[in-house]
């Protein structure tokens, strides 16, 4: 199918305010923050869970029931569908979230492969995984020959960056460049005279790798302060790769105590540190904040930002747009009676602005209107 121009929407045409980012508070001010009923989930602590970490499912699933709760009182919800873009996360993810609830569950994982014929594979976990985003549409068909009734007892989540938004395989470039971009910001303005960008974009590179996650925790705070701070020459490249090799350096904690012990930082420097590490010791999951309130600015600075006429290569290569066939999907289930939210483990400070912004006129990422870009599956959704 052809990919093209769909028009311009934004994610709340999918979903409303129903969206529930790492902070684990809604969106939707209808429903109460973890931080005021984790006793009411039933946990015996206000650590907030991280998203793949099974206790995240239990309250996800406190969620959407109390979600189901403010339109269809009285309707409980009997059936899991998810969407989502990386077979790891999102599928351990998902997994957590059919045990927490105890419904049968379905989850379609995609990500655009235009070289390879068309693949819908189907797991014994429930999990189907595609080569093609147009692939939704067969996943449906599939899964009610199954038995899913699709209706106002389902619950369909969705994932936010690189399914809803920068579809993985076709658009997903555009959403972690404009990551860089807030790393690059934040940097020049902590180094001043002494940034390098090139320096920064190839430490960037050589961390953001899977090897790397146990001591990054695939966290991108973490990723980024390691990657300025190694930029900044506080720590060489070669010293922290020959710690890494040795095992002296195994999680984040371990780099935040070796800057600890550096005797003399320079003021910003000493600052980024110094705000991260008291964040850290408090158990944020987002201690580089400064950082992640850039990445809010480049992420809506890359949406909606060309011309109608933009060539469709340059479209994907730059913009970060909505994803036609999540789209269709999110507004037939609507049309079904269906709970539809999207889940993100983008914290806060990157999705929605703070006084500043918000003065400046800069709307939260799910109102902020971007170009819709896929292949359109609306007339071979079921009926």
């Amino acid at each position: 199918m052809t990919i093209q121009l769909y028009g311009t929407a934004s994610l709340s045409e999918m979903v409303g305010d129903l969206l529930i980012f790492r902070n684990l508070a809604p969106v939707d001010r209808r429903l109460p923050a973890f931080d005021a009923v984790w006793a009411e989930m039933g946990f015996t602590s206000s650590r907030r869970p991280r998203k793949l970490e099974p206790a995240y499912a239990r309250a996800a699933t406190w969620f959407l029931r109390r979600a189901r709760a403010l339109d269809k009182a009285g309707t409980p919800l009997r059936e899991l569908l998810f969407i989502g873009d990386t077979a790891l996360s999102d599928g351990q993810a998902f997994r957590n979230l059919a045990q927490a609830s105890d419904w049968p569950a379905w989850a379609f994982i995609g990500a655009e492969k235009t070289g390879e014929p068309l693949q819908l594979q189907r797991q014994a976990d429930g999990i189907s995984l595609a080569n093609r985003w147009e692939a939704l549409s067969l996943w449906l068909e599939n899964i009610m020959e199954e038995g899913a009734r699709i209706d106002e007892h389902t619950a369909l989540l969705i994932d936010v960056d690189k399914t809803a938004l920068a579809a993985r395989g076709r658009n997903n470039q555009a959403i972690d460049k404009a990551r860089l971009v807030a790393l690059r910001q934040t940097a020049a303005v902590v180094l001043g005279a002494d940034f390098d960008g090139e320096k920064l974009q190839a430490v960037h590179h050589l961390l953001d790798q899977p090897r790397f996650h146990p001591l990054t925790g695939d966290n991108q705070d973490y990723l980024a302060y390691i990657t300025l701070f190694v930029t900044a020459g506080v720590i060489t490249e070669q010293a922290l790769l020959a710690r890494v090799a040795d095992g002296k350096l195994q999680q984040f904690d371990d780099f935040l105590a070796w800057v600890d012990a550096i005797p003399r930082l320079a003021g910003n420097l000493s600052a980024v540190h110094d705000a991260v590490r008291v964040a850290v010791q408090a158990g944020d999951p987002t201690p580089f904040k400064t950082f992640r309130r850039q990445e809010f600015r480049a992420t809506l600075q890359r949406m909606g930002s060309l011309s109608e006429d933009a060539p469709l290569e340059r479209r994907l290569r730059e913009e970060i747009c909505l994803t036609q066939e999540v789209r269709e999907v999110a507004l037939w289930a609507r049309q079904r009676g269906v709970l539809v939210m999207a889940l993100s483990d983008k914290p806060d400070e990157a999705v929605l602005p703070d006084e500043v912004a918000s003065a400046e006129g800069l709307l939260p990422l799910h109102r902020t209107t971007t170009h819709v870009v896929g292949a359109s599956i609306a007339l071979r959704l079921p009926g």
